[in-house]
This record gives C-alpha cells, sequence and structure tokens, in this order.
C-alpha cells in the first residue's frame, strides 16, 4: 500500500518537483494554461515586489534630501504608468516568445536539437527581457532625477539596478521552474545538450551566490557612502536605515537560496525516489528529465541505467526460460568451462508414437499438444526442485541435485516422476509416454567453448533413464525407476514402490533392477 510520502506517488503526482506544474501525462492544452498562469504570476508577482522594495528603498530608507517632498505631479503619474506599460509588454513578449519556442509542444512532435537547445535557454531569454525593461526604467528615473533632483541621481540609479539584479535573479529561478515540463518533452528520450552545460551548477551557485551576499553587502556600502555624502545623518536615521537594508538583504539572501537549492534538489531528489524503487525491484521507473545542467545529465544516465537493468532482466528471464533459473544463477557466478561429480536423479519422458501425430495431425496442433506436454512436464519437476535441461523433439531431460543440490534428489524425481504419470493420464490422455527414472554418479557442469556454452549432465544414469523410458511405453503404468534410486530416496517415498525384475537395458553391461509405482 502506498503512503502519501512513498517514492512511487511521489514520482506519480510530482514528477517535476512541485504539483504546481501537474503530472507528466498532462495533455498539451493543459499544460499550455498551465504554464501561461504560473508564468504570469511570478513575472507580476516578482517585478511588482521589486519595484515596491526599490521605491521604498529609494524614497524612505537610503540617506539622502528626501524624494517624496520633491516629487511632483508628472511623476506620480509617469511611475505607475511606466511599471504597468512595462508589465504588460514584459508579459506580452515573454508569451509570444514562448509560444514561438515551444510550438513543437502545439504541434504534439518531438522537439529537435535545435528546438531543444531553445526550449533550455528560454528562462535565460525571458529573463533578458526583464532585464531591458528593467535598464529602461533605471534610464528613465535617473534621467528625470537628474533634471529634477540631481543630488539623488546616483541614489535613484544605484537603487534601480540593484533591485533590478535581484528581482530579475528570482525571475529567472520561477521561470526555469515553470518550464521544467517543457524541458521534459524537449528532453524526452535525449541527455541535455552538451554545449549547455559551460554554465552549469558551478556556474550558477557562483552567481546567485553574488546576487544574494554581494548586491545587498553593495546596498548597505552605498549607503554608508551616501551618509558619509550627507554628513549629518543621525545615528537613529543610519540604524534606521541599516535595520532596513538588512531585512531586505536576508530576506532577499533566503529567497535566491531557497530557490536555488530548490532548483538542484528537484531533479536529485526525483533520481533518489526512483533508485528507491528500483531497489524495491521496480525496474519499470522512468524520470522526466527536465534539467539543463549537470543535473540533467544524472537524470538521463538514471534513465540508461534503468532501461539497462530492464534489458539485463529482460535476457535472465529469457536466458532461464531455456535453461532454468538455477543454471542462470550458475553462469552469472562463474564462466569457467568444466563440470564436477555429482550425486543427482535423472527422470526422462518420452512420447508414444510422435511420428504417427505429426502425420495424423496438422502441425499447429502437434505444437499445440507438445506445449501442453511439455508444460506439465515443467510444472511438475519444478515442484519437486529440479529443472528441465533438455527438450529433444518429443522428450525432455530432467536432472534433480544439479545445479541446485537437494536433500533427496531420488525421492523428488521418483515424486515428480508418479505425479507426472498421473497428471497425463487425465489432463492429457491423447498424449502418452514413458517414464524413466534413475539416480547415480554424472559430471555436471558447462561444456563447449568460450563462445557457445551448454550446462549438462554427462554419465551412465543420464543413458540409463532413456532407456527405462522405452521399457516404460509397454509397462502398464507407463512409469518404471531403478532400484537404485528408490534405495537411495527417503523412506516415506521409497515404500510407494516395489521391485519387480532385474534386466540388461540396451547399452549397459551391468543389470538393472526395475521397479514400479506400488
Amino acid at each position: 500500500m502506498m503512503t502519501q510520502g512513498s517514492p512511487d506517488l511521489v514520482l506519480k503526482r510530482r514528477p517535476f518537483g512541485s504539483w504546481l506544474l501537474g503530472p507528466a501525462d498532462q495533455s498539451t492544452r493543459r499544460l499550455r494554461v498551465r504554464l501561461q498562469i504560473l508564468m504570469t504570476t511570478f513575472s507580476i508577482g516578482t517585478n511588482l515586489i521589486g519595484a515596491l522594495v526599490v521605491f521604498v528603498l529609494a524614497v524612505y530608507v537610503l540617506p539622502g534630501p528626501s524624494l517624496i517632498d520633491r516629487l511632483q505631479l508628472a511623476d506620480a503619474i509617469i511611475i505607475p504608468a511606466y511599471f504597468v506599460l512595462a508589465i504588460a509588454v514584459g508579459c506580452v513578449w515573454s508569451m509570444r516568445l514562448t509560444r514561438r519556442v515551444t510550438r513543437w509542444v502545439e504541434l504534439e512532435r518531438p522537439a529537435t536539437r535545435r528546438e531543444q537547445i531553445a526550449t533550455l535557454q528560454l528562462p535565460l531569454r525571458l529573463t533578458l527581457i526583464e532585464v531591458l525593461l528593467w535598464l529602461v526604467a533605471a534610464v528613465i528615473f535617473t534621467v528625470m532625477t537628474v533634471i529634477m533632483q540631481p543630488e539623488n541621481a546616483l541614489r535613484v540609479a544605484l537603487t534601480v539596478i540593484d533591485g533590478a539584479i535581484i528581482t530579475c535573479s528570482v525571475s529567472y529561478l520561477l521561470t526555469e521552474f515553470a518550464l521544467r515540463p517543457v524541458a521534459a518533452r524537449a528532453l524526452a528520450d535525449s541527455s541535455p545538450p552538451r554545449r549547455l552545460l559551460a554554465a552549469g551548477l558551478k556556474a550558477r551557485t557562483v552567481f546567485f551566490w553574488a546576487v544574494g551576499s554581494a548586491v545587498p553587502v553593495a546596498g548597505l556600502m552605498l549607503a554608508a557612502v551616501l551618509a558619509l555624502i550627507e554628513g549629518d545623518v543621525t545615528s537613529t536615521r543610519l540604524s534606521v536605515v541599516i535595520l532596513a537594508l538588512g531585512i531586505v538583504a536576508l530576506g532577499n539572501g533566503w529567497l535566491l537560496t531557497m530557490l536555488s537549492a530548490k532548483s538542484v534538489v528537484a531533479p536529485v531528489r526525483s533520481v533518489r525516489d526512483a533508485l528507491s524503487l528500483i531497489g524495491e525491484g521496480r525496474l519499470d521507473v522512468s524520470i522526466p528529465v527536465f534539467d539543463g545542467t549537470e543535473l540533467g545529465s544524472l537524470q538521463a544516465g538514471f534513465n540508461r541505467m534503468a532501461e539497462g537493468l530492464r534489458d539485463r532482466e529482460r535476457i535472465r528471464d529469457v536466458f532461464g526460460r531455456y535453461v532454468g533459473p538455477g543454471v542462470v544463477q550458475e553462469a552469472l557466478s562463474s564462466d569457467r568451462l568444466g563440470g564436477e561429480e555429482r550425486y543427482v536423479a535423472v527422470l526422462f519422458v518420452d512420447l508414444v508414437g510422435s511420428t504417427e501425430l505429426a502425420m495424423n495431425r496438422a502441425p499447429t496442433e502437434v505444437v499445440q499438444l507438445l506445449n501442453r506436454f511439455f508444460a506439465i512436464v515443467v510444472d511438475e519437476v519444478d515442484r519437486q526442485g529440479g529443472f528441465v535441461n533438455k527438450f529433444a523433439g518429443d522428450a525432455a531431460l530432467a536432472i534433480f541435485g544439479a545445479p541446485a543440490e537437494l536433500a533427496d534428489p531420488a525421492g523428488s524425481a521418483l515424486c515428480a516422476g508418479r505425479e507426472l504419470a498421473r497428471r497425463l493420464d487425465e489432463e492429457l490422455p491423447e498424449a502418452i509416454a514413458g517414464i524413466g527414472v534413475t539416480a547415480g554418479i554424472v559430471v555436471a557442469g558447462t561444456v563447449g567453448d568460450v563462445r557457445r556454452h551448454e550446462y549438462t549432465v554427462i554419465g551412465d544414469p543420464v543413458n540409463e533413464a532413456a532407456r527405462l523410458s522405452e521399457l516404460a511405453k509397454a509397462a502398464p503404468g507407463r512409469l518404471i525407476a531403478s532400484m537404485a534410486a528408490v534405495e537411495q530416496s527417503a523412506p516415506a517415498e521409497a515404500d510407494q514402490w516395489r521391485t519387480t525384475e532385474q534386466i540388461t537395458v540396451r547399452g549397459r553391461s551391468a543389470p538393472t533392477r526395475l521397479a514400479v509405482p506400488d
């Protein structure tokens, strides 16, 4: 059961690090509306707050002649008018640029390499629009101040520029945050372009440290310079200035640090949550790549790793279907050729009249019959801890005791033989088969060449089991075992068998005492 903070739930509900950005599979229309709302809200909110802070600092906080006392009616109209105009121009310009760069999203097609780069550079281009509008504001307000209050021109110019730097830095981080779903679609099945990594984490960390620390400190130094120029600033006034600038510096530093940290933590957290699911055996995990820095390469690298694990598990599963899970484990732990002597039990099962079946039935019917027959064989062999070593046309060879050891290999093989004979008689009466079971010492291991291996068992018990299956085809129960296997099995299984006759089977010089189910 998934908890609210489980990695699986987090990746589904917040694939981009926040519920504000929506799910990864949201429709194009929903994504477009969400993007427009977020970017408009962030743009208006950050610039409004930035403009208010700059106005308060320039007019009421920084030392110098009063600006508000000499504020004229024209100034009171121009300042808010420019702000409204700049907000309108910035929003329209930004949205048109965004729609043009991300047009491939509306067309619902993968982004080209050039469109990928343009999409990842979009936050910077949108921020440059705001920088331009702030610089225009700095020029306009400085010129106005020079004309009417030249003694305050430096204070106004530096305050607006400092506010522009801080506001545009915050806006850049928020724009990059809002564009994560679009960046993820641009980077689907791809890695971030290498050429963008020149301005990666290191450069970004240094820049935002400078904006969060150097600019506020520069503001404090500006206040000190203005106090020295003014000359008659009281200690109370200077204390108010320092407290106000300190609050602004702390708030600005906290905001930039938090946003910058979140931009780093979000992709790392997505990889961490996905790794937790991988550790739980969930290999069907893929995370959206939405970062254009080294962290995006980390996300893409995780997806490649997960894909490799899925391929490896798929190969292992297919390999196991052909040779058995035990052989797969043996092959993964050692790739050496050779074998070792092991005591095993061998079960050989062979269909009766397979030639007639092939002649009298359509090929598809023969294949279906063989598949049903082998399904019962594999089921019973697996149930008793053995593995089917070979399918040979209409026959199968099963081994008990290698490569995985069993406490009672002979008893397991005998039990599998009895259950197999019963199920074939009840579930597949048209498939008549002879079953032979024996036990003994064989050489078990990998044979072949370094380019092609096969796990097999070689020895007299294999041949004996094949001959017993031939005899079993004419026996009443169609199941014959050697007394050697019965004597080596646990008493509970041995009691299910009785001895019959002693014969010398074809290909062997020593006689074999036969046993059949009691």
